[in-house]
């Protein structure tokens, strides 16, 4: 594969690592904001790893050209829906994820499912809290978003979810960051008896980059709107 980098931090360079060592070719990477399309233009699929001020619309770009993206940058997701609009009109090939380790897309699966086993128990409540290291930009992180997203629309109790909420109804999220942390993510529900914890921790970000490596060939000759549950056939399971 030919792959043009967006976003060239430690994720960027991660991939870039595993990329080469596969035997793939990275025709470019980009790590300033407003890049030319025509840089873009010998590339196979783009990777986008930025931040949250440029993650639309370098992902727009990558549309507008006609070249499939993936995107693991969060922070902008309010714009969402816009993008899948214009990969329906546009024909395009586009792939989201808040977090492309195998491992922590197993964590959502069984968080969706351990959420709705928990619906019917209002006894215990719930809770999320994420760990990073001192460079993540966002908080709550892409991950525990997905997370609380998922207990949300299965647990008819919680009706919403906030960083360090405080009303009952509302699915609090705490985060920390300390270094080094690639990321820990942690569901827990207690009740006056016990708790039951769902966690997963991250050792290094080389389980992100194959992970988005594993994506970015699996989209090249598709066309709409994916994510990991697609590429992994997770939707059947829960």
């Amino acid at each position: 594969m030919k792959i043009a980098l967006i976003g060239y931090g430690k994720m960027g360079k991660a991939i870039e690592k595993i990329a080469l060592a596969k035997g793939h070719t990275i025709t470019c990477k980009i790590s300033r904001e407003g890049f030319d399309v025509n840089t873009i233009a010998n590339a196979d699929v783009c990777i986008e790893f930025s931040n949250p001020e440029s993650g639309f619309e370098n992902i727009k770009k990558c549309i507008l050209a006609g070249k499939p993206v993936i995107s693991g940058t969060t922070g902008w997701l309010n714009h969402f829906n816009e993008i899948e609009k214009l990969v329906a009109k546009h024909n395009g090939s586009f792939f989201y994820a808040s977090n492309y380790s195998l491992g922590v897309n197993v964590f959502f699966a069984v968080n969706t499912y351990l959420a709705k086993i928990m619906n019917h128990f209002d006894t215990y409540d719930v809770n999320v809290h994420e760990i990073h290291h001192t460079q993540k930009l966002d908080a709550p992180s892409g991950t525990a978003i997905t997370t609380a997203q998922q207990i949300v629309e299965n647990i008819e109790r919680k009706k919403g979810y906030a960083l360090d909420a405080t009303a009952n109804n509302v699915l609090n999220i705490t985060a920390e960051r300390v270094d080094p942390a690639p990321g820990t993510h942690l569901v827990k529900y207690s009740s006056a008896i016990d708790d039951i914890e769902l966690i997963h921790t991250a050792h290094s970000r080389e389980g992100f980059a194959k992970g988005a490596l594993l994506a970015a060939k699996w989209i090249v000759d598709k066309k709409g709107v994916y994510g990991m549950k697609d590429m992994l056939k997770l939707n059947d399971l829960i």
